[in-house]
């Protein structure tokens, strides 16, 4: 059994459900001091949501500090119903060579290639010219409210520089290292609230109905083109989700109507700029409404560059593969990296059973995967020499 099979079993073996860790956090912090590490654990959250993050950085001996960033979560989402699971979701578990487990592919085979990669890679290079830090939070599949994003904003009013960033997040389609993503797609979220007057159906001179107002202007958003996308992105999205209008009864014309809007939009577009968009269209039909809006994320893009030639030279010396740039997908922690650190890349397994019950890993493709991150620390080291 290989060192990093080994770590991602003990890691799997933790209950970690979001907020909770599980003590993972501890048990890489305790690999990774010996190695030189400064290691802190930063909390954060209610007392009800305990959220543990850790920041742990080993500084390299280049005169101009260049720092590669390893960064995950060690959450993972519920369990399901376990009577359908073939054996302990927290018991790692092999069967037709694959690592069974919750976290198996998102993403505790991510963590413990981390540590390893690393491990080797200054057991090689004792005195490498490249920083090397990891970030680890307890809250990615969570709200995300007190976990990256607070280490993020840490490290900003400290002023410590981040330069290249590999998330463990499970991009891969059939074999380790296939697709790797290079950004992500922002998110924002609309609740519209159209006000008419409600009244007796049979007498709709003295009522507005609030939906017939609504919907022209809906018709409208849903045909306009937000944008074209470019070589990496899809067009801006602009999707209704949910509506809500109507007591329930029949010969009630409804007092107001809720919509529910999402935009999935690119580095094309602006959060504040759709929102004007938007609000232009709503007042030219004279609606009366209120609008609120939740930005889950900006978007973010890596094109090629240091990290991304070094991922590609690294997956296709390991594999021989010429690996996809991809930024499809949702959103991940990658979106609150990327306001700190120029160029974010997503890298891990197979991304087949994430989520599944009985989620696996394919053992076969952990050993590469370490072996690619370690090939971008070499290649990144390098080049600062």
């Amino acid at each position: 059994m290989t060192a990093t099979l080994r770590l991602a079993e003990q890691l799997i073996a933790q209950p970690s459900i979001t907020p909770e860790d599980g003590q993972c956090q501890a048990v890489i912090a305790e690999r990774l001091a010996p190695l030189g590490f400064s290691c802190e654990p930063i909390v954060s959250g209610p007392a009800d949501f305990r959220v543990t993050n850790l920041w742990a950085r080993r500084a390299g001996s280049a005169a101009t500090a260049r720092t590669l960033v390893f960064a995950g979560h060690t959450d993972v989402v519920p369990t399901g119903p376990l009577a359908q699971w073939t054996s302990d979701p927290f018991t790692p578990t092999h069967r037709d060579g694959r690592l069974y487990g919750r976290g198996a592919a998102d993403m505790k085979t991510s963590l413990a290639a981390f540590v390893v990669a690393t491990e080797e890679f200054l057991a090689a290079t004792p005195q490498p010219a490249l920083s090397i830090a990891l970030l680890l939070t307890s809250d990615e599949e969570g709200p995300a409210r007190d976990g990256t994003v607070v280490v993020c904003e840490q490290l900003r009013a400290r002023g410590e520089r981040l330069d290249w960033c590999i998330v463990g997040e499970p991009t891969s389609v059939e074999q380790t290292g296939d697709m790797v993503k290079n950004g992500r797609r922002g998110t924002m979220g609309g609740k519209l609230t159209v006000l008419g007057i409600q009244g007796h159906i049979a007498y709709p001179q003295l009522a507005r109905n609030p939906i017939h107002q609504a919907l022209p202007a809906l018709a409208e958003l849903a045909g306009i083109e937000w944008d074209r996308g470019n070589a990496f992105f899809p067009p801006t999205s602009f999707q209704v989700s949910n509506m809500h209008g109507g007591t329930g009864a029949s010969n009630v014309i409804p007092g107001e109507v809720v919509v529910d809007f999402n935009f999935r939009f690119c580095t094309e577009s602006t959060a504040e700029g759709l929102q004007q968009r938007v609000r232009e269209v709503l007042d030219r039909h004279g609606l009366e409404y209120r609008l609120d809006w939740v930005v889950g994320g900006l978007p973010f893009l890596t094109t090629p560059g240091p990290l991304v030639d070094a991922v590609r030279d690294a997956i296709a010396a390991e594999t021989g593969l010429a690996t996809e740039l991809s930024t499809t997908g949702g959103t991940s922690d990658g979106r609150f990296i990327a306001q700190v650190c120029p160029e974010v890349i997503e890298l891990g397994p197979p991304n087949a059973t994430i989520h599944k019950i009985d989620e696996n890993v394919r053992v076969a493709d952990i050993e590469p995967l370490k072996n690619i991150y370690r090939g971008v620390l070499e290649r990144l080291d390098r080049s600062l020499r």
